[in-house]
């Protein structure tokens, strides 16, 4: 017996161990994950579990925390934080003892998230997560279930979210999302439970949610949403619908036939109650009180078969109740109050029964019935509403009119004040480019040109604000543009170094005036180049122009930008910058920089500007260290010119041939930045075989920097690698977006980062 009892307890030990080795065994990439959510999280107390377990974090768990693991990868992610919004007073920024601390950074935390590639469930509730939710989250392409809530986002919530074709639940309740619900819902077809409840969104009901027929519950109680609803009779597995204390103004709509729970309260519909609603014999709930129905009640409501609670308080209904009238056995609540209702209440609704609330307050029924108004009280509210009806209906009439008279008197004084603001064009020229301008923009690149309102938000407030200058300004800045303060020439004109008058230190660029623009045309271009300020871009300062267009054929166009001091990105990748070469970590900060400045530029305006000329010697550091791109956008204002022709660039540079994809471009730029600046000297056929050998993982060492390879970690590298390879592509259509790119950087940033840590640990 003493022999058998072994035996079977050794079988148990075995199926135990391998049982856990099968299911919860987590690659180690996987556990550094967590740990770097854990970091991104701040340590909170209930990951504290995890601190000395870490190669058992799928078999430990609490109330509060729970993770599983499957096939050597998370499945599941749950923790409950201790830190709800108690307040409804949250202005965007970090709250002491209630959010995470303004270092925090949703984006990164996001982009971390998304390496656990296999994550179906995730909870993350009082965490005190803060920020506008990134797209980016929709790189959880496996998540099944998705709950965020009880923190404190903010923002629109992302249209990308949508694409989660696997998502069955999404809860985003009790934050302070405040923009507007994305109305491209009808990809999400496995959808079931969908609740954006006490939030502050705005804007109209998003009818793509009609489409998907997959819907059980829908909650997006207490928000601001306003506008008309439709039919909701196409979601037919509907089972709760809960649009209360919002700002509806419609009709109430039909619902389907399944529905069980329903609360349309606070808002402000109005009509009357759809006969429709007394056939919905699986409802339970019913809640349409403080709104502005009227007509008579259907009596049917208060029959059907499973109702139980009944709220039609605090509406202008009228007429009077059926004597007859029959209550279903499981009503148990019923709140006709605050109507204008008339005649004797039913029978059935007589507080006799124990079992049944019934508030009738504050209409004008007869009998022994208290708090009633007089019945010439409803009669005259019946009247006056009939009245106001009609007067209503001629008020609008009257008012459609009155607009068209007036629009037609202002397109009349527009046009004359249009025709009589034509001044010469001599004086537009000295007008500041600060000026606000109200002519429209003539030429096919900028006439349908407008400004994306974010982009204000990232200009430079430590730099005075572009402005016109005087040539003599320019010359005293130069002395005379002396030859010693001559900095070279490329395609675009000869620049030169300088000081204005009050101290700042300069660049002056100076190019030909472009013959093909009208003086008009050739402002408003300046115009657009003066508003593109960004961390990273090298600001434009000021212009001069040299000469009237047309005129002469010597007439040159001045512009004049910040001084970057410390050197261009390709010195310091061939080590000529005082023996200064970066690592690996400091040229993907770099190139981050570059890649926020072109997604500004592609983004920044519509239509963007994509002739860019990227170039790592383009690429400019500051004192700090922080990376800033020149020659942006001046193929607006510049004549076209052969790139063959430009003294010192060899007709095999690869420029030449894809100068107009910005992506194609940052491709050999990421290139460069992982084989040195030699590369860059060598023809296009050496570069080919380059990225022949990126494409075998066993060749790369023989073509990565030696001081990339002895700084970098493998899965970093291999990130860019693979991107690099996309960016340039010979097939245009299979190029990544300027966004891809941006992300893998971070996301190669992150690895690296988190690699470094390890190591000094």
């Amino acid at each position: 017996m003493e022999f058998h009892g072994l035996v079977l307890l050794f079988f148990y030990v075995w199926y135990v161990i391998f049982l856990r080795s099968c299911n919860g065994q987590l690659q180690s990439s996987q556990t550094q994950v967590l740990l770097q959510l854990q970091k991104h999280l701040e340590f909170p107390t209930q990951l504290e579990l995890w601190k000395d377990h870490r190669e058992e974090i799928c078999f430990i768990s609490s109330t509060q925390v729970k993770v599983t693991c499957k096939d050597n990868f998370v499945t599941e992610l749950t923790i409950f934080g201790d830190k709800p919004n108690n307040g409804r007073d949250f202005d965007g920024f970090a709250i002491p003892n209630q959010t995470l601390t303004q270092t925090f950074s949703l984006d990164s935390f996001v982009a971390t998230l998304a390496r656990l590639t296999s994550l179906k469930v995730l909870h993350l509730v009082s965490l005190g997560i803060w920020g506008p939710l990134p797209d980016r989250i929709h790189r959880l392409v496996s998540l099944e279930y998705l709950d965020l809530s009880w923190n404190f986002l903010y923002g629109s919530i992302p249209p990308k979210i949508s694409t989660m074709v696997n998502l069955q639940t999404l809860i985003l309740s009790d934050n302070f999302f405040n923009g507007t619900i994305p109305n491209s819902f009808n990809s999400s077809n496995n959808l079931a439970v969908l609740s954006l409840k006490h939030n502050k969104l705005k804007g109209p009901f998003p009818f793509s949610i009609l489409s998907i027929k997959t819907l059980t519950s829908i909650d997006m109680s207490r928000n601001r949403i306003s506008g008309s609803l439709r039919d909701f009779t196409d979601l037919s597995n509907l089972e709760e619908l809960d649009l209360r204390e919002n700002e509806l103004d419609s009709s109430l709509p039909e619902m389907p036939k399944e529905l069980i729970t329903l609360f349309l309260n606070r808002n402000s519909f109005s009509g009357q109650i759809p006969k429709q609603y007394g056939e919905l014999n699986s409802l339970q709930q019913l809640d349409i009180s403080f709104n502005a129905l009227s007509g008579a009640t259907p009596s049917e409501l208060f029959s059907l078969p499973k109702i139980s609670y009944l709220n039609l308080g605090s509406n202008k209904l009228s007429g009077t109740l059926e004597n007859q009238m029959k209550c279903g056995r499981n009503l148990s609540f019923v709140d006709i109050s605050n109507n204008r209702l008339v005649g004797d209440l039913p029978s059935s609704l007589r507080n006799e029964s124990k079992n049944r609330v019934v508030k009738s307050d504050g209409n004008c029924l007869s009998g022994s019935l208290q708090h009633q108004h007089d019945v010439s009280n409803c009669a005259e509210a019946n009247g006056k509403t009939e009245s106001y009806r009609f007067g209503v209906f001629v008020g609008v009439i009257v008012g459609i009119l009155v607009i068209i008279i007036v629009l037609g008197l202002c397109i009349v004084v527009t046009c004359k004040w249009l025709y009589s603001k034509g001044i010469s064009e001599q004086h537009l020229l000295n007008k500041s480019v600060q000026d606000n301008y109200s002519a429209g923009f003539s030429s096919e690149l900028i006439a349908n040109a407008r400004y994306v309102s974010e982009a204000a938000k990232l200009g430079r407030e430590d730099l005075p604000l572009c402005r016109s200058y005087s040539l003599e300004e320019l010359m005293n800045a130069t002395n005379n543009f002396d030859n010693s303060t001559f900095l070279g020439e490329n395609i675009y004109g000869k620049l030169y170094k300088g000081k204005l008058e009050s101290g700042i230190p300069v660049v002056i660029r100076c190019i030909p005036l472009s013959k093909k623009y009208s003086i008009r045309n050739f402002k408003l271009r300046l115009d657009l180049l003066a508003k593109l300020r960004h961390a990273h871009l090298v600001s434009l300062l000021g212009h001069c122009i040299d000469g009237i267009l047309g005129e002469r054929n010597d007439s040159k166009v001045f512009l004049i930008y910040e001084f970057v001091s410390n050197g261009n990105f390709q010195t310091y990748l061939s080590g000529d910058s005082s023996g200064k070469i970066l690592n690996w970590s400091e040229r993907l900060s770099v190139l981050i920089s570059v890649a926020k400045a072109v997604h500004f530029l592609h983004t920044g305006m519509i239509p963007g500007f994509f002739k860019n000329r990227l170039k790592t010697n383009n690429i400019l550091l500051n004192e700090n260290c922080m990376a800033k791109l020149s020659d942006y956008g001046l193929s607006i204002i510049s004549e076209e010119t052969d790139a063959n022709e430009v003294k010192g660039e060899s007709p095999n540079s690869w420029q030449m041939k894809k100068l107009e994809d910005d992506i194609y471009s940052f491709g050999f730029i990421l290139l460069e930045a992982l084989v040195g600046s030699s590369m860059s000297a060598k023809k296009e056929a050496t570069l080919l075989n380059a990225m022949a050998s990126f494409n075998n993982q066993d060749d790369w060492k023989q073509i990565v920097d030696p001081v990339v390879q002895a700084t970098c970690c493998k899965e970093s590298l291999s990130t860019v690698i693979s991107i690099t390879n996309k960016c340039i592509s010979t097939e245009p259509w299979s190029r990544p977006s300027i966004e891809d790119v941006l992300w893998n950087l971070q996301y190669a940033t992150q690895v690296q980062t988190t690699a470094d840590g390890d190591h000094r640990i």
